[in-house]
């Protein structure tokens, strides 16, 4: 019965009946005057508890609704900070593709005409899931969890140039589509310049992080280029950031192995 924070949701289990049961009258009236002061979005008796008329009394004269349910407390607050979690994120539209590769949820990006569609169906066609096409929303749902999904209009449809909207549910099945995921990468594809390209670290390649909605988000570029395998590059991009995410850098691998080598008085093969 913590009446300090206002505007909140009343939780009255058994304990708190129990509590109010067992208080004199005086003491009764002046806690339920606490309660109902403090404007409680909603009172809810837990485990079929039912209220007096007292308690309803005062719920009519404040306008504040009273509920019921047959569930116990502990489980109330649990689905409750679920769904109001999800209901009162914070949320963002982003333009690109968002699709699940390899269990996780990568955002393609990029100009308009550069390929987004065509790579994603590709990836459907080699098992991936499709999330979202072209406006997929975001909702921070944690600390650091981003939580992708498409807006209903949009679900299971994919539009690739030449060939107009695809449903892909009906052309895959069911297992090519994805209600959500959460956001893991953001894969941005575009056109480098041979200038450009020579830039590009060669160890780390162009990763780099993204901010969505306050959340640093992995984000790696692939050049798009003629020739270029976009699938296989981006599955592999997938299975570098898992790799990353349990702690092990390639890069760094071989960065310390040429430390370890020169440190021993060796000369790499490479350099030779």
């Amino acid at each position: 019965m913590n009446c300090v924070r206002p505007n909140r949701m009343q939780i009255v289990g058994p304990v708190e009946f129990a509590y109010l049961r067992d208080l004199n009258p005086q003491a009764r009236t002046d806690m339920l005057k606490r309660v109902f002061t403090a404007q409680p979005i909603a009172i809810i008796f837990a485990a079929g508890l039912e209220p007096d008329a007292d308690f309803r009394a005062r719920a009519v004269q404040t306008q504040i609704p009273l509920l019921s349910s047959s569930c116990d407390d502990q489980d109330i607050v649990e689905r409750l900070q679920q769904t109001l979690t999800y209901a009162l994120a914070e949320r963002t539209t982003l333009h690109g593709v968002f699709i699940e590769v390899l269990g996780l949820g990568v955002l393609l990006v990029g100009d308009p005409g550069i390929g987004k569609s065509e790579l994603a169906l590709e990836l459907v066609a080699r098992g991936h899931r499709l999330i979202a096409d072209d406006a997929p929303e975001f909702a921070r749902i944690g600390p650091e969890l981003i939580e992708g999904r498409s807006p209903p209009l949009l679900q299971d449809f994919l539009e690739v140039r030449g060939l107009g909207v695809l449903n892909i549910r009906a052309m895959f099945g069911e297992s090519s589509v994805r209600a959500s995921d959460y956001l893991d990468l953001v894969v941005s594809m575009r056109t480098y310049a041979a200038s450009e390209l020579a830039c590009i670290d060669r160890l780390q390649g162009s990763l780099s992080a993204r901010t969505i909605l306050g959340v640093p988000v992995a984000e790696i570029t692939i050049p798009v280029a003629p020739g270029r395998n976009l699938a296989v590059l981006l599955e592999t991009a997938v299975r570098s950031q898992i790799l990353r995410t349990r702690g092990y850098d390639a890069g760094a691998d071989l960065a310390n192995r040429q430390a370890d080598l020169l440190t021993a008085g060796q000369v790499p093969a490479w350099n030779t």
